[in-house]
């Protein structure tokens, strides 16, 4: 079989790949359920390939991801549901239509202008939903009119708090003040040493939820991403532990068989060599 650039083939592919008989074992046995968390880790893969710069990589990582919408839609077309035109027309239509300064007659908008239509047309578009689905006799998504509509139950939990306290903080429920949630930060981490005190397990972890939710919203506060932070946290102990693994590797040693305070010295090492020089630009 060789390869193809026609969307038509991938389909076909995937077509075979849910033959009974004649189809793959594996494949045959996935639902939605099943195959949502391969969906999820492909996208944060697309993710990863851009934050590397690897565009090779990134190439390769949106076929994965493509591949996830196409075992979507095969599946549903199975059930008959829907299938792939469907949900190419289904975004097709939803492109034009919240871009009437583009395709339509709405010209020479502001940016502001530009968001406020946008989100007047995803109010219309939830109303004319929900009007369908009671036409279709399906049940309603729950709290789809609440202030805190619409923010994905299955989001990564720190983005997921960012999406929270910016659909409260659009009805005017926030501070409006950075260091404010700052003040909360250190009231949240009071309250995790009372529950230390008391050996609390249960409290412990409740106070450690509450601070890392303020964290979030802190992040949010200054405009920044709370996961997008956490990544780069991450990334920089994994960089300078690497650095005192190689400082060790030097010496004949390995993390195993290193002191604590032999390792901390290694590691305040490499976070100042990570400092620039001073006077550098």
């Amino acid at each position: 079989m060789k390869p193809s650039s026609d969307i038509a083939r991938l389909i076909e592919i995937m077509a075979a790949l849910r033959t009974p008989g004649t189809g793959c074992p594996w494949d045959l046995e996935q639902d939605f359920a099943s195959i949502a968390p391969y969906t999820v880790e492909e996208a944060y893969e697309v993710a990863d390939a851009i934050a590397r710069g690897d565009r090779l990589d990134l190439r390769d990582e949106l076929g994965d991801l493509l591949l996830q919408v196409v075992y979507h839609a095969r599946l549903a077309e199975e059930e008959g549901s829907f299938a792939f035109p469907d949900v190419v027309e289904a975004v097709t239509a939803k492109m034009i239509r919240r871009h009437p300064h583009v395709f339509g007659e709405a010209r020479d908008l502001s940016p502001l202008e530009v968001k406020a239509l946008w989100h007047a047309i995803k109010a219309q578009e939830k109303a004319e939903k929900a009007h369908a689905r009671a036409e279709a006799g399906l049940p309603e998504k729950t709290r789809e009119n609440g202030v805190l509509a619409g923010v994905p139950q299955t989001l990564p939990a720190l983005t997921r708090a960012w999406k929270l306290q910016a659909k409260a903080s659009a009805v005017g429920f926030d501070w409006n003040d950075a260091r404010l949630v700052l003040d909360k930060i250190r009231e949240e981490t009071a309250e995790i040493d009372e529950a230390l005190a008391a050996g609390d397990t249960a409290a412990i972890r409740e106070e450690i939820g509450d601070l890392l939710f303020v964290v979030a919203n802190l992040a949010r506060h200054i405009g920044a991403d709370p996961e997008g932070c956490l990544i780069a946290a991450n990334a920089k102990f994994e960089r300078r532990l690497r650095g005192v693994e190689d400082a060790l590797a030097a010496r004949g040693r390995s993390a195993t068989d290193a002191t604590l305070d032999e390792m901390e010295a290694l590691w305040q090492a490499v976070k100042l060599a990570e400092k620039p020089a001073a006077g550098a630009d």
